[in-house]
């Protein structure tokens, strides 16, 4: 555990449920225990017993934290953290199996990490987006709260209203922007109603890009949302008209979007670490193709993530191969840290096989806990691992898992998730591909989609026995999240089954190395001014080109920029080229400065270019042919003897001046000519 000197109250619910105490106690090492049968009745003395010595107390209960936060805020106790052992083992077909279980979700318990927060500032301006009345009961259901606009889109048959207490007005949003308070809408075909409208609702004449601006939009119109992952975007209410159940929920909903809300920031930005783009070539765009909330923007040579926008799903983190974006809740060390601490518990309590089971509170907590209160609940060695989105857990940590001495990751969403999880498959694979090689098993970590307790014990249940590491690795998870990813990969393959040097991956995954088309090459070093990371590199004392494998972030800026189209990316996991020094892609004889005897540049190329010049171009043919040496000279000489001879190779050629006697000359030619005739 973080903290060896927590006290530990475990409880058996009335014994509805068994106790390995003797595994509890093995996995969480010098940990105090007291057991209880109901901790929150007739043994609430024990909890108070505990809290009274001081010392930093874990209850094995979440059901009743309320009642126990309640007694602890009585005495003035803060140190008080909760972890579920009922649901997520105690209440299972195989509960009297699943003590080493509670040892790892006892000892990787831990408190809530507090998050910095973005705030929004509402006032309730609302604009209500509708086609019919829907909207207009929508908003007079919302005017005593709310400052109401409804904006009807092709209104057919409305019934003007006896008093306009609130504008009705007609028009199409043709771009919507912003967030909760801070919303901007172009509006197309807007229009204003007539007030002498009688029979229905008339209105005058429309004009387009109307600019409209308010703090909360409720979208009834039915037809496509105005934002992408419009789930994701705080402030955008949207309901299908025909739904009055839905349209309920979704007065109510933007009914409270009024005052003032923290959101939390959840990806951590460094620009410095990223790989966008050099010079306007684009290298690295895997953020932007994964971000389902459209949050993330070019910006030059880098991306902008705007916190306002940012919905949490963790795309960017867990696809960003330098670290340059990283989740905050929590980081990935900190995540890292918990597998560590639960798997160490786990197998040290005795337990074996463990899979992990990556779920978020609100869709994967409810069905763990339905399948526990109705089904056979969890497989003992599946150790359920609740984070914020499953879409935030980056390859370093399903690499740890497998380091750790795991066997298996589980990846729980909804069966129809509420954004696309196409990141999260492009990981699975091409980390699951990895695993497979390394020796771990075929298909070790899964994706599981489904919304039907009994479908998701049946798809744990299917997974076959896995292969554990030879020598389960105990690594601290520590430096910047690239070096977190190269260390997991490391010690996962130190204790791989089949520990193999070099493994094949698909194009997008952030390891591999470069393929160098030799003949093409011409060490220009384009391609070493645009490595963000440093993994392609010159010498400043010979024509060289070098490559150091273990930095390489497959951004591709290399690809783009070189002018030869002489490199291409080869995605692997080479870890034999990790351990060893820089290799030497392509290196030459250097070029001897004919004046001073400096080396510049290279052999071949200066040869090629004198080739090209020399006696072809107006520069260096006739009385110019010497002046093809100062292509054999180094930068100094060259302009030294520019100078003395007063030679600008960027002047323009001009014509001889002529005298009186080449007048005379060419007149008599030109005579001698016609006599000839």
């Amino acid at each position: 555990m973080s903290d060896a000197k927590r006290h530990l109250l475990i409880c058996s619910c009335e014994r509805s449920m068994p106790l390995d105490r003797e595994a509890i106690a093995r996995g969480c090492g010098s940990c105090g225990i007291s057991q209880a049968d109901q901790l929150c009745g007739a043994d609430l003395p024990l909890f108070r017993e505990a809290i009274a010595r001081g010392e930093p107390v874990t209850v094995a209960c979440t059901q009743e934290a309320p009642l126990f936060r309640e007694a602890a805020a009585e005495a003035s106790f803060a140190d008080l953290i909760f972890t579920n052992i009922r649901e997520n083992g105690g209440w299972s077909d195989a509960a009297e199996l699943a003590g080493p279980k509670a040892a790892a979700l006892l000892a990787g318990a831990q408190p809530e990490e507090p998050f910095a927060p973005i705030t929004f500032e509402s006032d309730g301006i609302i604009l209500i987006y509708g086609r019919d009345d829907v909207a207009i009961e929508a908003g007079r259901r919302l005017a005593e709260r709310l400052d109401i606009t409804v904006l009807l889109t092709h209104p057919e048959n409305i019934v003007p209203r006896r008093v306009n207490d609130f504008p009705v007005l007609k028009g199409d949003i043709r771009t919507a922007r912003g967030h909760l308070g801070a919303f901007e809408l172009t509006i197309d075909g807007f229009a204003f109603p007539s007030p002498s409208s009688r029979d229905v609702l008339r209105f005058g004449k429309s004009r387009d890009g109307a600019i409209s601006n308010c703090d909360i939009i409720l979208d009834l119109t039915g037809n496509a949302p105005l934002f992408p992952a419009p789930n994701l975007r705080a402030g955008y209410v949207r309901a299908d008209p025909r739904d009055p159940v839905a349209v309920e929920k979704a007065i109510f909903r933007a009914s409270e979007l009024v005052g003032t809300f923290d959101k939390p920031i959840f990806v951590q930005f460094d620009a410095s670490l990223c790989a966008h783009s050099r010079s306007g070539i684009v290298g690295c765009h895997r953020c932007l193709d994964l971000c389902p909330a459209g949050a993330i923007t070019p910006s030059g040579d880098v991306v902008v993530i705007d916190p306002a926008i940012c919905g949490g799903c963790g795309f960017c983190a867990a696809a960003c191969p330098t670290g340059a974006a990283s989740y905050a809740m929590p980081g990935p060390d900190s995540l890292t840290e918990r597998l560590r601490t639960m798997l160490a518990a786990y197998r040290v309590a005795g337990g074996r096989q463990a899979i992990i089971l990556f779920h978020d509170g609100d869709h994967g907590e409810a069905l763990i806990d339905a399948l526990a209160r109705h089904g056979d609940g969890l497989p003992a060695n599946v150790i359920p691992f609740r984070v914020n989105e499953v879409t935030q857990v980056g390859p370093e940590s399903i690499a740890s898992i497998f380091a750790y001495g795991g066997t298996g990751a589980v990846f729980l969403t909804r069966d129809r998730p509420q954004h696309d999880i196409e990141g999260l498959r492009r990981l699975v694979g091409w980390t699951g591909a990895a695993v497979a090689a390394l020796g771990f098993g075929e298909d070790a970590i899964r994706i599981l989609q489904t919304d039907d307790p009994d479908q998701l014990r049946i798809g744990l249940d299917a997974i076959p026995e896995g292969i554990e590491a030879a020598e389960p690795s105990s690594f601290l998870p520590i430096g910047g999240r690239r070096s977190l990813m190269e260390t997991a990969f490391s010690e996962m393959r130190r204790g791989a089954p089949v520990p193999v040097e070099r493994v094949g991956l698909p194009n997008g995954a952030p390891f591999g190395s470069v393929t160098l088309d030799v003949e093409r090459c011409t060490l220009c070093h384009s391609c070493v001014t645009a490595c963000p990371t440093g993994a392609l590199s010159a010498e400043p004392d010979r024509p060289m080109l070098r490559f150091d494998e273990i930095v390489c972030v497959q951004c591709g800026l290399c690809e783009a920029t070189c002018p030869e189209d002489a490199i291409t990316l080869d995605p692997r996991l080479d870890f034999a080229a990790w351990q060893a020094p820089r290799r030497t892609l392509k290196e030459e004889e250097p070029f001897l400065c004919i004046s001073c005897g400096t080396p510049f540049g290279t052999k071949s190329t200066i040869e090629r270019i004198v080739a090209k010049l020399e006696e072809k171009h107006w520069m260096y043919r006739g009385e110019n042919a010497g002046h093809i040496d100062l292509v054999r000279m180094c930068e100094n000489c060259r302009a030294i003897a520019m100078v003395h001879e007063g030679f600008d190779p960027t002047a323009p050629q001009r014509r001889p001046i002529l005298t009186t006697d080449d007048f005379l000359r060419a007149r008599d030619a030109e005579k001698d000519g016609r006599d000839k005739h």
